[in-house]
């Protein structure tokens, strides 16, 4: 099973994966973690530009079966949300659950925790989604959460765990 969380940077999809994690890994002993920003920093020879993100997500996507493949599950949070690979995701990962962690751009140039927005916006660096790659949102999610902060964390992860099969509870 991958259940597969995306949103903007900044939408809360770290702080969800890791209450998620929490809340399952003991009842789930078979549970792994994907977080986009540390396995790009595993690699580190990628970029940021479009081309990049979607060889980037590739690597998730193919480390995320290898891993559902072999009975564990499998918990990812990526940025980037390009409609052919979300098709690919929904074709190909077993158990596959998407999750768009939905924010208003206000809200994470707000909290741009990265200094990513505030960068990009002065024109300091290019190549952040929102800014001056598009954002797609997701076509059609398993499951809309509200990432604009008005829900907290552990409402958010009830929501997610209320549409997970039982080999999660």
């Amino acid at each position: 099973m991958v259940i597969w969380i995306t949103g903007l940077s900044g939408a809360g999809k770290t702080t969800l994966c890791t209450e998620l994690y929490r809340r399952l890994k003991p009842s789930v002993r078979h549970l792994v973690q994907l977080d986009g920003d540390a396995f790009r920093d595993a690699f580190n020879d990628l970029g940021h530009t479009e081309p990049e993100r979607f060889k980037h997500i590739s690597r998730v996507q193919r480390m995320a079966k290898l891993l559902a493949d072999q009975d564990l599950v499998v918990l990812v949070g990526v940025v980037y949300a390009n409609p052919e690979l979300l098709a690919w995701n929904r074709a190909n990962l077993p158990g596959y659950v998407e999750v768009y962690l939905q924010a208003p751009f206000e809200t994470v140039v707000a909290r741009d925790s990265k200094g990513l927005y505030a960068r990009a916006l002065r024109g300091e660096i290019r190549n952040v989604v929102g800014v001056d790659i598009p954002w797609v949102e997701p076509v059609a999610p398993d499951l809309t959460l509200d990432g604009s902060g008005t829900v907290t964390i552990s409402a958010l992860a009830d929501l997610v765990q209320s549409v997970l099969p039982d080999v999660t509870r």
